[in-house]
């Protein structure tokens, strides 16, 4: 019986097929793209841009769609990720080595798996400070950070409200405004 190859970041970087990141040491697709999942990825992007921005908070690089290569093989794309300026001064190219300081992935239906888990997993592992997951069908964020080796729940928000959530607790986010309301 032959061993099962898993592939690793060099083949991800040369395969063919679009929408597609690196787990496990397969490469898969990405899920296909909804209006809901555009409009809460966009929507989370404009409501923590005063982080990107010399005139609010600022001190971060706050990316959609981007590919972090994490381990050998393992190099998903993120639906959101941030790096504070601190650690990474100069704005990011390409696929991103550095662990990020923030990931908040946005759940697609049937797909769950994924982000709740073996993504949960390796962030964990990887010791990603916050991670935040929304929910845009059941309208609901539920946010982690890294309490020693594991995740602890800082907030779960399932209504449409305005909430301080770190690590962008400096501002009022509009949970409202990032489901699409």
């Amino acid at each position: 019986m032959e061993a099962h190859k898993l592939n690793t970041i060099a083949d991800l970087l040369v395969s063919p097929e679009e929408r597609v990141e690196l787990i496990n040491g397969e490469i898969v697709r990405r899920p296909m793209a909804r209006a809901e999942h555009g409009v809460v990825q966009g929507n989370a992007r404009e409501e923590l841009s005063p982080f990107s921005r010399k005139s609010g908070p600022g001190g971060w690089w706050i990316i959609t769609e981007v590919s972090v290569a994490y381990e050998l093989h393992q190099c998903p794309c993120h639906d959101l990720a941030g790096w504070r300026k601190e650690r990474m001064p100069q704005r990011p190219q390409g696929v991103i080595d550095l662990t990020p300081d923030w990931v908040c992935e946005i759940v697609s239906p049937g797909h769950e798996r994924k982000d709740t888990f073996t993504l949960f997993l390796l962030l964990q592992r990887r010791r990603v400070p916050f991670y935040w997951l929304i929910w845009p069908e059941d309208r609901t964020l539920i946010a982690y950070q890294l309490d020693g080796e594991h995740y602890r729940i800082i907030a779960t928000l399932a209504e449409p409200v305005r909430a301080r959530i770190p690590p962008f607790d400096d501002i009022e986010l509009d949970l409202a405004y990032i489901l699409g309301d």
